[in-house]
Parts: structure tokens; sequence; C-alpha cells
């Protein structure tokens, strides 16, 4: 999930609903509630511990923090994504439809309304990943509302928190905070991104208890969606603004020619395509034996 996080156009939500914890994580982050609250503010420690997942939520959350300190100070990803963004991009979308075929699986008596509520997850993907990037400001404000867009989207597979900083104009100043601990950025992002996963949490976990079949196949068709902008040979188009070059669209195509970076793509998407796959044979056969 945090390799996934750092990657503009990969969600780690989605990691997360490929990996079998996308409702658990959304059960544990819920749990932090009033009652939560309220028994910490009366020093009712033992009793707060144990409404809470800890037993998957901590080893969870440092997973995810070792990833993305990896994937900025060790093994720059959003560098490697200027610099060989078919290989990048090739691994994730293997990854993204594999599961698509897997989520697809799971779904029993696909009718009509199923279809159409699918397209409308798929249309509102697609709407989500074409839209334009903003000039915008470095205000705490500001940064306390990306942290808390961006880990809304996080949690919402098909949907990056990265690429909805890079609409908000501030994928590079987040990442490049992280990079050199700039703790005021990083203590202003987290507590909007905290704010969200409170808030978006719950919205999620309602709308799954009242309309789980609606709500888990509009998730699917927004993933579905994603694949647009994930699909490893992109047109890009760019535009100066204030002196830097900024992405203003980016369009599926085919390589003309067949060299070694196409070569690279394939297989590292085919792989990630496999991965997934064998990964879902074991899960299955390991209920299957329970």
């Amino acid at each position: 999930m945090g390799s996934a996080d750092v990657v503009p156009g990969v969600s780690g939500g989605t990691m997360a609903l490929i990996l079998g914890i996308y409702e658990r994580l959304l059960n544990a982050i819920r749990s932090f509630d009033r009652n939560w609250l309220r028994d910490v503010a009366t020093l009712r420690f033992s009793r707060a511990l144990a409404r809470n997942d800890l037993a998957f939520l901590l080893p969870l959350m440092l997973g995810i923090a070792i990833a993305i300190v990896f994937f900025t100070r060790v093994i720059p990803l959003p560098r490697l994504i200027v610099t060989h963004p078919e290989i990048i991009y090739g691994l994730f979308f293997g990854l993204i439809s594999a599961s698509v075929v897997v989520l697809m699986k799971e779904v029993e008596n696909y009718g009509a309304g199923d279809v159409f509520t699918t397209l409308l997850g798929v249309a509102l993907g697609f709407a989500i990943v074409n839209l334009v990037p903003l000039e915008t400001p470095t205000s705490a404000w500001f940064i306390f509302l990306c942290g808390f867009i961006a880990i809304s989207a996080m949690l919402l597979p098909g949907i990056s928190g990265s690429f909805i900083l890079l609409i908000l104009g501030k994928y590079a100043y987040i990442i490049e905070a992280l990079g050199r601990f700039d703790l005021w950025i990083i203590f202003v992002f987290g507590a909007g991104a905290i704010t969200g996963l409170v808030v978006f949490s719950r919205a999620i976990v309602w709308l799954l208890n009242r309309f789980h079949r609606s709500t888990l196949l509009v998730i699917k068709g927004i993933l579905m969606g994603s694949l647009w902008i994930i699909w490893p040979f992109q047109e890009r188009v760019f535009v100066d603004v204030r002196g830097k070059s900024k992405l203003l669209e980016s369009s599926p195509v085919w390589p003309e020619a067949i060299d070694s970076t196409v070569m690279a793509a394939l297989a590292v998407l085919v792989a990630g395509f496999i991965f997934v796959m064998v990964i879902d044979r074991l899960a299955s056969a390991g209920r299957t034996s329970s």
C-alpha cells in the first residue's frame, strides 16, 4: 500500500482491495470513535486499545511508513516515474488489471442493474483521472485540505491520493517535504489526513452497510476507469506555468515501435498480472482447505 501511494494514479485502497483487507481496514479506522476518545480522555487506555484492531493496524502502518520512506529516499519512485514511466506504470497496470478480473469473478448473478452501477463507477473513475492540474497556494489551510482530500481518495480503490495531489498541484511539494523531513508541512498534512480518515472511512462503511453490493460495484467500476491513466504508454501534453512544466492531459497510445523499453514495460505488466492471479489462486486454496 505504501509503495502504491507514492505512485500517481495508483491507490493504496486498490492494493487493500486486491489483498482482501479493504473492509477490515475501514472498520479498523472507524474504531477510533467518540467512545475511544472518551476512554483516552478518562485515562482508560487498556479499554481504548481493546476497541482497535491493533494487531492489524500496527504492522500495516509500519509497512506503509517504511515503504514511503524507502521509495522517496532509497529508490525515488517520483524520479523514476519521470525517467522510466513505462516500466513503473506497466507493473501497476498488470497488478490492477488482474485485480479487476479477480474482483469481478466474485460478483454472483450479475444483472442489468449491476452493469449500470458498474458503468457509473467506470465513468466516475474516468472523469476523476482526467481532471486538469491546478495552480494552488502553499498556505497551511490548503496543505491541511490536501491531506484531507488525498487520504480520502487513498481509501477509495482506483483513485490515487498521489494523483489527487498532482491535480491539486502539491504532489512534488509534499513528496519533497517528506524526503527532507520538513516537520511543519508533514504535521499539517498529517492532521488533514487523519481528519479525512475519520470522516471518509465512516462514510464508506455507512454505504457498505446499507448498499453493500452497489457500493462495491461502483468501487470496482472506479478501479476499471482508473486504468485509463495507468496504461504505461501515454501521450502526455505539458504546459509551462510560471516557468515550470505541468502535465495538462494524458491519453493512452499504443507504442509505435517495439524497443527495449516497451518490452520491459510489457514484461513487468505480465509479471504483475500473473503475480495477482497466483496470489488469488493461493488464497482460494487456503480458504478451501480451511
